[in-house]
């Protein structure tokens, strides 16, 4: 009888192939016996990759919940059905890793955190970029004091052209938006969270759809169907939080733009500032002369944690499985990742109306 934790897919699709099941794998505590997704072909491969010799495949994920005994599941479907799912398997007894962001609304999300402190399980949402080098050791920085006051950041999730064309990546409906809700949620969750900061107070957003109607797009992963993109190419936040705090949050999967980078960060303090731009680096002035210091740490490898991986998310994946055997807090705690979905929903409100918004 194995002692290892019994683990469950609801989502067989990219996220889960090139992100969680491999980085489950190679977390010894655990094991992958339960596959489900809407297409049965997807949930069987993924049974065979993946899973034990004898896992179970499904397309409906309430009958895996009731038929598996299992401790943890993992949710990567689209963003619509992240917070009925992810609460119907808390309540089934599951701890919980739902692929970010947490959820498309503030009320979904909410629900999410009422779940688990309802339920007692444990719930965490995908942010990994948490578990780079680089963002340890800014995070680390940050907690000692090195930067002084953060008054004043930007979040960075800026691509030329690398709109995703497969899946469900275009469909509002499905996804809640565009590259904001997609990759600009993780440059604002690595901000918010290097600088302990999480009481936004007023937003002011703007969307564009500017780019998505043309056909010669130059894109990374071919020409994107005009007809299927219903979200925005680029978006941009101006978030002003209760200590004073500005940051400005950029996002585009398509922008007529030579600045790149995603999942970065900016930070601005007292003391020294911060940036991610060419590797991480700390500025400062010190004896009177302006300094900058590279830790020569990029947004490979992972430092402070035990073990041999160097990818974010195998760390992330192990991090999870330690924090329940072990019965201590997430990293990616849900109470922040809904401070996230805060920011973002208020971000996309501002914008169709073309106000500020005030939060509570």
């Amino acid at each position: 009888m194995s002692d290892k934790l019994k683990a469950g897919i609801i989502g067989c699709g990219g996220i889960a192939n090139g992100k969680h099941m491999p980085s489950i794998k190679k977390v010894e505590q655990v094991e992958l016996i339960a596959f489900c997704d809407i297409v049965e072909e997807r949930a069987v491969k993924a049974s065979k990759d993946f899973g034990k010799s004898d896992a179970k495949c499904y397309t409906d994920y309430k009958k895996m919940l009731a038929d598996n005994n299992l401790d943890v599941v993992y949710v990567c479907t689209p963003n619509r059905e992240h917070s009925f799912i992810t609460i119907d398997a808390l309540e089934a007894g599951c701890h919980v890793m739902c692929e970010k962001p947490m959820a498309k609304t503030v009320k979904e999300a909410e629900a999410m955190v009422e779940a688990a402190k309802r339920t007692g399980k444990k719930l965490t949402i995908g942010y990994q970029n948490r578990f780079r080098a680089d963002s340890q050791y800014l995070k680390k920085a940050c907690q000692r004091g090195d930067l002084g006051d953060v008054y004043f950041a930007k979040a960075h999730a800026i691509r030329r052209r690398a709109v995703p064309t497969w899946g469900v990546f275009l469909n509002e409906e499905e996804q809640g938006g565009g590259p904001l809700i997609d990759i600009g949620t993780h440059a604002l969750d690595l901000t918010l969270w290097c600088m302990d900061n999480y009481k936004p107070v007023r937003v002011v957003g703007t969307t564009y759809k500017k780019l998505g109607d043309q056909r010669d797009t130059g894109n990374a992963w071919g020409d994107w169907k005009q007809d299927e993109f219903t979200v925005e190419d680029s978006a941009f936040g101006f978030v002003t939080m209760e200590d004073g705090a500005t940051i400005i949050l950029e996002s585009s999967w398509a922008l007529n733009t030579l600045e790149t980078g995603e999942a970065k960060t900016t930070l601005c303090g007292t003391k020294a500032g911060a940036d991610m731009k060419d590797g991480l680096r700390i500025n400062g002035a010190d004896l009177g002369k302006l300094y900058v210091k590279k830790p020569g740490l990029s947004a490979d490898g992972v430092d402070f944690f035990e073990g041999d991986s160097c990818n974010p998310a195998e760390v992330e994946a192990k991090s999870f499985i330690d924090c329940i055997i072990n019965d201590t807090e997430p990293v990616v705690k849900p109470e922040e990742a809904l401070v996230v979905t805060k920011i973002l929903e208020a971000i996309y409100k501002s914008a169709k109306i073309g106000k500020e918004i005030v939060l509570d």
